[in-house]
């Protein structure tokens, strides 16, 4: 077997089927997710904020009660039927992704949240990160966000609410991710 070299990246590119479909979070087996409905909508950008095109990205994150469609998740039998749980959209030429989905619940020792990953053409490795939703950001305590230890780049991980994002009653939230360089987006390791 070959161990892979260090200077291997991902892609080279993505078929439109791995992303096809998958942004709308909202709506599973005919039914209508619970909770506040939410756009999630950012730019992938490279070091000087050159946008990445055809980036993957990815979230997971439980339903609008805490719930995780997962059978680790003991209260999964709980979730919203409603709810899909993850989701993938690919970057356009702008390096914009969208998302509808719902604002997270909070669960026991965290708070609200969704996990977010990305794919894309000059990464060695997936990139993987934590969206938080806070009011109050300075207020917040969560074991992850915890562990970035420097204040404005914990700021960095809360989307922005944007009402220039909101569209048909979901509110619009805002999620700018730099891969380099001064004010890069903290990225954990799974």
């Amino acid at each position: 077997m070959m161990t892979p070299s260090p200077y291997c990246t991902i892609g080279p590119f993505f078929p439109s089927q791995f992303s096809e479909g998958t942004a709308d979070l909202t709506r599973h087996d005919g039914r209508v997710a619970q909770g506040q409905h939410i756009v999630l909508t950012g730019r992938v950008l490279e070091l000087g904020g050159k946008p990445t095109v055809n980036t993957i990205v990815e979230i997971w994150q439980p339903d609008a009660n805490g719930i995780f469609r997962h059978p680790l998740d003991s209260r999964g039998a709980q979730g919203d039927p409603g709810f899909f749980g993850w989701g993938r959209a690919r970057t356009d030429a702008e390096g914009r992704y969208r998302f509808r989905t719902v604002l997270p619940g909070a669960y026991e020792g965290r708070c609200a949240h969704l996990n977010l990953m990305l794919l894309a053409i000059g990464l060695t490795r997936r990139l993987t990160t934590t969206v938080f939703f806070s009011d109050q950001p300075g207020e917040v305590r969560d074991p992850v966000l915890e562990c970035v230890h420097d204040t404005a780049a914990r700021l960095r991980l809360f989307a922005l609410r944007d009402g220039a994002v909101d569209a048909e009653a979901a509110l619009g939230y805002r999620f700018d991710i730099l891969l380099r360089g001064e004010n890069e987006t903290p990225f954990f390791l799974d």
